[in-house]
């Protein structure tokens, strides 16, 4: 009753936008979290100096304008008349400054401010970037760092990212202050966040929203209910076992496709005994036999089928896209759902009785994601395993498991960028320094792999890349380090009244949206 109240007061035709989702973004701090939900909403405030189209391409954002003026020096020229929320003035040296700020230790996002070389601010509307090394992706990378304004973070005590896993408070966590064409109006976290449009944004929009109303809502069927009834315009994530009803209902469109996102388990390899497991003095985990019988345990079939309800493309490589693999269809194999081969690789690893172990799950943040994980432990529990999943909310998941608080846990990684560099150095490198590995919560060491990496990172050529980056692949699946599942289909509900435009990155651009008058 309590979410149906916040919802009445915006009763009647509006060009307001009012959605949802199962769980809230976790900070307003555009450094601080990688996280889509939390990153999508962040760009409807803050902006990046070149962002993605409606067909994913780059585009110019708060640079009008680029130049690769040799391999290692790229130069942007900033666009003229940009101004904050607050009403500053956009200069070379608020993106110098934000370059920088998201490489501090705090910073979610270092990895890939790390891989853009030195910023330098240049006369009045130039900045500079001067690279150690090739980056075959930079304008990938250059498209996740947003900009703030230098003196308004100062001004605050936010010149470094709020430290989300450590529950820092700060007030960029709760307050913003962007050039982008919305803006905020009041942030009431896991209840609402209100924006509105900002009518002195230097683009023109495509749609006609003039102001958007954010409400988590984690019940399945209050989500649903409130769409079905006009209380709500969109739903990020409806239910999959709402989509037959959603679509045969006249006033609601139901939008769907594949998105750039890979479901996987990652489980602990590093330490010599695990946190929350029944085995002592010694971690079962780091036998790839163990690992791979966990993998042939789980029956992909019946999570597509009956789990995701059709809504997911298994998968075997640690790939958000095809594309990420380069249309590999071998790296892509999955191990065969054998469970008495599983049986075997566990009595010949010693564990013919199996262990207990504790599974860390999100309750609200991928597409079926407690279910996906109680599932699997019923699978695993098969071969010996058993399970207790640990279900908690994104915002208490997300910092445990950077912590590396865990013995084993669900993870989605994906998003805008296909290429295989966003995964390879934050997922799959060794964990170093300057956020190498950072997302390598399994703790895993395996220099082969680290050095096939690191080296398609730098390589100018491209069919060598090609090579290396398959062949990094190819020794991570050979060694199990994470085990994948599918990819998942995204749906997005709305009423009829609403036109969006639907990308495999499952972002919402609000200045995009069209709301027409029944």
């Amino acid at each position: 009753m309590f979410f149906f109240a916040l919802l009445a007061s915006g009763q009647g035709w509006s060009q307001t936008l009012r959605w949802a989702s199962q769980g809230d973004l976790l900070t307003l701090d555009p450094h601080a979290q990688n996280e889509v939900l939390t990153n999508s909403i962040n760009s409807q405030v803050y902006e990046t100096l070149v962002q993605r189209g409606k067909q994913m391409n780059i585009e110019p954002a708060l640079a009008m304008s680029w130049e690769r003026v040799s391999p290692l020096l790229w130069r942007f020229r900033l666009r003229p008349g940009v101004r904050f929320h607050d009403g500053a003035t956009l200069t070379p040296e608020d993106v110098v400054f934000s370059v920088l700020r998201a490489r501090e230790p705090t910073s979610a996002v270092r990895v890939y401010a790390n891989a853009l070389g030195t910023p330098k601010a240049v006369g009045s509307d130039v900045v500079e970037f001067a690279l150690t090394e090739f980056n075959p992706v930079f304008l990938e990378h250059l498209s996740l760092i947003h900009v703030m304004n230098k003196a308004w973070a100062q001004s605050h005590g936010a010149s470094q990212p709020q430290d989300f896993k450590a529950r820092e408070e700060k007030y960029t966590a709760l307050h913003a202050n962007g050039t982008g064409p919305y803006m905020l109006v009041s942030r009431q976290p896991d209840v609402r966040t209100v924006f509105r449009r900002n009518d002195a944004w230097w683009g023109k929009p495509d749609g006609n929203v003039q102001e958007v109303v954010y409400t988590p809502v984690k019940d399945d069927t209050t989500r649903t209910a409130a769409l079905l009834s006009g209380e709500l315009d969109f739903v990020l994530d409806p239910p999959t076992q709402d989509l037959d009803r959603l679509r045969a209902n006249k006033s609601v469109r139901v939008m769907d496709g594949p998105e750039n996102r890979i479901m996987y388990f990652g489980l602990d390899q590093g330490r010599d005994e695990l946190l929350y497991a029944n085995v002592k003095g010694k971690n079962p985990f780091k036998d790839v036999r163990v690992r791979r019988a966990l993998y042939r345990a789980i029956d992909i079939q019946a999570i597509r089928d009956k789990v995701m309800r059709g809504q997911a493309i298994p998968s075997g490589a640690l790939a958000a896209s095809p594309q990420t693999i380069l249309g590999d269809a071998e790296l892509d194999r999955r191990e065969p759902f054998d469970p008495d081969s599983a049986r075997q690789l566990m009595k010949e690893a010693g564990y013919p009785e199996g262990f207990e172990v504790v599974l860390d799950c999100p309750n609200n943040r991928y597409v079926n994601d407690e279910a996906i994980c109680v599932a699997v432990a019923a699978m695993w529990a098969r071969i010996g395993i058993k399970v207790r999943v640990n279900a908690m909310p994104r915002a208490l998941y997300f910092p445990k498991l950077e912590k590396l608080d865990t013995s084993a846990y669900l993870m989605g990684w994906g998003g805008s960028i296909t290429d295989a560099e966003t995964t390879l150095t934050p997922v799959m490198r060794n964990r170093g320094e300057r956020g190498v590995g950072m997302f390598n919560w399994g703790n895993y060491r395996n220099d082969k792999l680290d050095q096939l990496a690191a080296q398609s990172t730098r390589e100018t050529d491209p069919a060598r890349r090609e090579q290396l980056i398959k062949a990094a692949m190819r020794e991570h699946n050979e060694q199990v380090h994470h085990i994948p599942l599918h990819r998942q289909m995204i749906a997005w509900a709305m009423r009829d009244t609403v036109t969006a435009v639907h990308r495999p990155d499952n972002w919402l651009e609000w200045r995009w949206v069209r709301m027409d008058k029944r």
